[in-house]
């Protein structure tokens, strides 16, 4: 039997990142073998994705990812890289949002 997710609902104008590193060693890039790395999933205001260093780490996963994803959008960045860029955007102003954990 296939094992099924704890899918929760997000709000409207947010979106889904999973934020977390891979190792050299992991260059595959099926869906399968990426559930089982070490992200953290977090819910995100869909402003943040106009942020100059958000995109930056947009661009990066499409480097590594490719455009085309199934589930949320992976970012290849350390926990503590996000929550700083997390928090320079916040000190940015309500111009992009508030971010919330999960």
């Amino acid at each position: 039997m296939q094992e099924r997710r704890n899918k929760t609902k997000v709000k409207k104008g947010r979106v889904t990142v999973n934020v977390g590193l891979t190792h050299d060693n992991d260059n595959d890039n099926d869906d399968e073998n990426r559930d089982h790395r070490a992200f953290q999933r977090f819910v995100i205001p869909i402003s943040y994705l106009h942020h100059p260093d958000f995109r930056m780490l947009l661009d990066r996963a499409r480097e590594i990812y490719g455009y085309q994803t199934t589930g949320p959008l992976m970012l290849p960045c350390s926990i503590d890289d996000f929550l700083r860029i997390q928090r320079k955007i916040e000190k940015g102003g309500k111009k992009y949002g508030s971010w919330k954990q999960q």
